[in-house]
């Protein structure tokens, strides 16, 4: 479970409501169900109506991308090619072919069997690269799904609360009763705004810097099936995965900064 997504929402709905209590106010009144089933039955019909089956059947793969933690260690990946490198380079490619067989990562075991097939590298690289832009694309359609209902949202809202204050108005003999029904009309509003700025959009961008970092991965893993297969010297090919290593390459970075201050 991602703690920064849970905690987030978490936070955000506190701070919210903790707000809006301090000031008096009661949490039964911003429990509406009228409200709810036009702000979310609304927003949620509009979402199909914008996206094909294909692509609203991955809702649930989204939402485990932005709520469930995948630990990424690319310093260990880093390791394990130029351990294969070094293999390969004393015993050949074909050396790999059952440690290929048994990797538990899709894409680097794709990529380590088109290199034992012997495979041409410009093609190897091809395919790989076509397999990147799969899943960045599919990536990117999980987002839209949540910015899509980010957009629809507020407007369901407004929406919502007109049709809260038609019926106010169609309802005028009981002036004590206004202020009320008002307030009720206007909850659609809250709904609107605070399901998109909380929940879609927050949840969108959580899927796109995933997305993001499943593809970098992909790339260093790429260069480094690249690097294996033309052969290249195993600390050649960590000096050259570690560029991928950014917080790595930061930290040198201050490290010399800070080094040439003290000088």
């Amino acid at each position: 479970m991602d703690l920064t997504t849970v905690l987030g929402l978490l936070l955000g709905l506190a701070g919210l409501v903790g707000g809006y209590m301090w000031d008096g106010g009661h949490i039964g009144s911003l429990i509406i169900p009228s409200a709810m089933l036009i702000v979310f039955g609304g927003t949620f019909g509009a979402v199909a109506i914008s996206f094909p089956v294909s692509i609203l059947a991955k809702i649930p793969k989204a939402l485990s991308i932005a709520f469930k933690e995948v630990k990424r260690d690319p310093g260990a990946t880093i390791d394990e090619i130029v351990d294969m490198a070094s293999i390969a380079r004393r015993e050949g490619v074909l050396a790999l072919e059952q440690r290929a067989q048994e990797h538990q990562n899709p894409f680097l075991k794709d990529g380590l069997l088109m290199v034992v097939d012997g495979t041409d590298p410009e093609l190897t690289r091809q395919i790989l690269e076509l397999e990147m832009d799969a899943i960045e694309h599919q990536v990117d359609n999980m987002s839209k799904v949540f910015e899509a209902g980010g957009g629809y949202a507020p407007t369901m809202g407004i929406i919502g609360t007109v049709m809260g204050l038609i019926h106010v108005l169609g309802n005028l003999a009981d002036p004590s009763s206004l202020g009320p029904a008002i307030a009720v009309a206007f909850t659609a509003t809250l709904y609107g705004v605070m399901s998109a700025n909380l929940v879609y959009l927050p949840i969108a961008n959580k899927i796109k810097v995933r997305g993001k970092e499943m593809v970098s991965e992909m790339e260093l893993m790429l260069e480094g099936i690249l690097a294996l297969q033309a052969g290249e010297n195993p600390q050649l090919i960590k000096k050259k995965l570690n560029s991928f290593l950014h917080d790595k390459k930061t930290k040198t970075v201050e490290e010399d900064a800070n080094n040439g201050e003290e000088r």
